[in-house]
This record gives structure tokens, sequence and C-alpha cells, in this order.
């Protein structure tokens, strides 16, 4: 994991790294490498990974409201906290799909609850499966995984590089991938509410691909309510 702090305030910047060791002390974590910025535009030209940025709103040049629309275009996965001083920014920084937000100065309680929550949804996002194909075993994140349906004898994992069948039943795949993030939308259906591009009476659509995957009127509502808490609590 990598983190990134963008804030033309040194005290800040200085201030977060504290916390941030101190959180990953407590939780007997590996300290991840931090990187800091005192403007947007350095942010953006960084190379190495993006995994959780802390992101002012006020800077020089670039503001944060643009630098976050850059970083979810380039890394649709990345993790966003945006930071402002002034509450009325917060309406404005509401168009940047963000994890949460945090007005300074920062309250070390609500942070460590926030990084609580944000490492929870990381380890979703970067945990491990493999897909045994009868031939062959292949390994990816469980957030390349698109949805997953059952069809014929065989199962068919729908992800980002592609489409893979395996005998593994849906039952399993529901045993193993994360229902924070998986639902189970038909009998047939598991989808990853991350790649949902929108959905209707009966037919889910995907970002990442042009099959879509079935919702049942029985498990319409309990998927409504499940989709906008996932919405409103990771993006």
């Amino acid at each position: 994991m990598r983190i990134l702090i963008c804030d033309d305030d040194h005290n800040i910047i200085e201030e977060l790294k504290e916390y941030l060791n101190e959180y990953f002390a407590q939780t007997d974590s590996i300290m991840p490498e931090i990187a800091a910025f005192s403007d947007g535009n350095s942010l953006l030209a960084d190379s190495g990974a993006n995994d959780l940025v802390f992101l002012d709103i006020e800077m020089p040049g670039l503001n944060g409201i643009s630098v976050g629309n850059a970083l979810k275009r380039k890394y649709p996965h990345v993790f966003i906290f945006i930071t402002t001083y002034h509450e009325q920014y917060l309406d404005d920084a509401m168009d940047v799909p963000v994890f949460r937000y945090l007005l300074k100065p920062l309250d070390k309680k609500r942070l460590f609850r926030n990084l609580d929550a944000v490492m929870h949804a990381y380890c979703d996002l970067v945990f491990p499966v493999a897909i045994d194909t009868g031939t062959s075993v292949v390994t990816l994140s469980a957030a390349d995984i698109i949805f997953i349906e059952t069809q014929a004898k065989a199962t068919l994992v729908h992800t980002v590089s592609g489409t893979y069948s395996t005998k593994a039943s849906l039952v399993s795949w529901m045993n193993t991938l994360s229902s924070n993030s998986f639902f189970q939308t038909h009998k047939g259906y598991l989808v990853n509410m991350r790649h949902i591009k929108s959905f209707e009476k009966n037919l889910i659509s995907f970002h990442s691909c042009e099959e879509q995957a079935y919702l049942s009127r029985r498990k319409c509502k309990e998927f409504k309510k499940r989709y906008f808490f996932y919405i409103s609590h990771t993006t």
C-alpha cells in the first residue's frame, strides 16, 4: 500500500504522518510508504502507486477538486480523503467521487475510524482469488471480477481481463468473496457492486463489459438498499 498526502501546509503533512504512524502501530500493521506533495501538479506527475490519497482543496495551481477528478480517471480504484478548513467547499467537493470528507483541524479519533473503514475496503479490493478453469489457474484481485453466473454445468467468471469457465459453484464463490462488495442478485448471479453502471427492473449493466446480469424481483429491494449503502461508504 502507498499513501499520498497533498497539502500546501507543511504542518498538516507532518500531523498526518504522525497520525498514520500511530494508527498502523496500534493496529500492528506494516507501515505503508508515504509520499507528500505541496501542490496538485506534483502529485499528478508522480509515477508511483496511488492507493490512498489525502487531498487538500485549496492549493496553488490545480485545486483539490480538479486533482481528485484527474486521479479517479487515471486510477479508478484509488481511495480519496478530501481535507479542508472550510465547510462551504464541501458542496463543490461532492463532485469528486471520494471515500470521505475530513474537516481541519483533523480529529484523530474520527480519522482513525475512517482509516478502519478504508483499510477494510482496500483489503476487499486487493484480496487475491484463484480461478481454476480445469486446464489452468488464473489468479487476480477480487476487484477485477465483474460478475459471476451459473450456466449449464459450468460457472462463468466475468472479469476485466476476460471470461473464465470453472466448475466451482456459485455458493463456493459467495463463501470466498466479500459480502461487502458482492451481492447475489438472482439464484444464478453474483455481482460486484464496484462495476455496476446502471440497473433497471430486472437487468444490471456494467462499466467494464457488455454482458448483463439478472436482478430478480425478490432480490430487488434488498439489492437497492445494499447498493446505495455501498456507494455511500466506499466511493
